[in-house]
């Protein structure tokens, strides 16, 4: 898995300067079955990172722009007639990669149909089940700026998302980077020459590795008490939930795997803490009066949990 980061690394900074925090969090969701939901300003790069790391991977890409008038069967695809008899035409969920855009764009009853596909691996029309392609990631973005006119998804649908990576503006030395990339007018040309760095075999033998990761039952117990502290914090009006154990300790198992080992240090489950846990945190309102938010409330919760020895 470390040779393939690097691989992908060099493929996408070709196109995306200083993305390789958003590379890594995109590997590790393949490597599990988990899904990315991206936060950011206009600009940053979140469509553009998501669809050169598929190319990286050899991954089939779409794109859903969710609208306020979007409806669940844009998404799922729809029965419609093919000469006498009714046939399924799939939508653009049907992909291996899927870009989410503006998810908060649409309403509840549209997000559903796109959560239903990421929780169970398939979608249902009219009654009938159709699988969805393996792997498939969702990476879903919204904007953090403008609130007129969106939708937040609620917290039992943010808890379904395995990281949340909130992105902001590139540091002076990469955007003058940015302006060096070859274009055509505004259009970036060099996303069309990124060529896959990953086959089928490489992705599989990568999900191989992370499940056979060895995990001791002190970072099994370390997990859980970071979990279970984390609702008992006196700032903190819903903790982390138990889905929140199971997904920390899938990223740590992937985090371990990406730098090269085979086993889970509490290390691995420090470095992916916040991104895993603080989009399912909620802070009790008066505590946000006194700037302690979600992430606050993970320092907390891994200063104060002993780490195993």
């Amino acid at each position: 898995m470390n040779q393939l980061r690097t691989r992908v690394i060099d493929a996408v900074e070709q196109v995306v300067v200083e993305a390789s925090t958003t590379i890594d969090i995109l590997l590790m969701a393949l490597s599990v079955d988990g899904h990315v939901l991206i936060e950011g300003p206009p600009g940053v790069a979140k469509t553009l990172v998501a669809r050169t790391v598929a190319a990286a991977l050899g991954l089939d890409f779409g794109r859903i722009q969710f609208t306020p008038d979007m409806l669940p069967s844009d998404i799922t695809g729809t029965l419609a007639l093919d000469g006498a008899r009714l046939s399924f035409r799939k939508g653009p969920i049907f992909h291996n990669a899927v870009l989410a855009d503006e998810i908060n764009r649409t309403p509840p009853k549209t997000q559903s149909a796109l959560l239903e596909g990421m929780q169970e691996g398939h979608v249902t029309v009219d009654g009938v089940r159709h699988p969805l392609p393996d792997p498939f990631l969702v990476v879903a973005t919204q904007n953090p700026i403008e609130y007129e006119g969106t939708y937040p998804l609620p917290e039992a649908q943010l808890d379904r998302f395995l990281f949340k990576l909130v992105l902001s503006y590139p540091s002076e030395e990469a955007e003058r980077a940015l302006l060096t990339l070859p274009r055509v007018g505004v259009k970036d040309t060099s996303v069309a020459h990124v060529t896959a760095v990953a086959t089928a075999e490489d992705i599989a033998s990568m999900r191989t590795a992370v499940a056979s990761t060895q995990v001791a039952p002190e970072v099994v117990e370390y997990v859980a008490s970071i979990v279970r502290f984390s609702r008992r914090l006196p700032n903190v009006e819903v903790g982390a939930s138990p889905r929140a154990g199971v997904h920390l300790l899938a990223a740590a198992k992937a985090a371990a795997r990406l730098v090269g080992r085979d086993f889970v240090t509490p290390d691995d489950v420090k470095a992916v803490a916040n991104v895993v846990l603080a989009h399912r945190i909620i802070i009790r309102p008066e505590a946000e009066l006194d700037r302690y938010n979600a992430a606050s409330a993970v320092s907390e919760t891994l200063e104060k949990v002993p780490v195993p020895k």
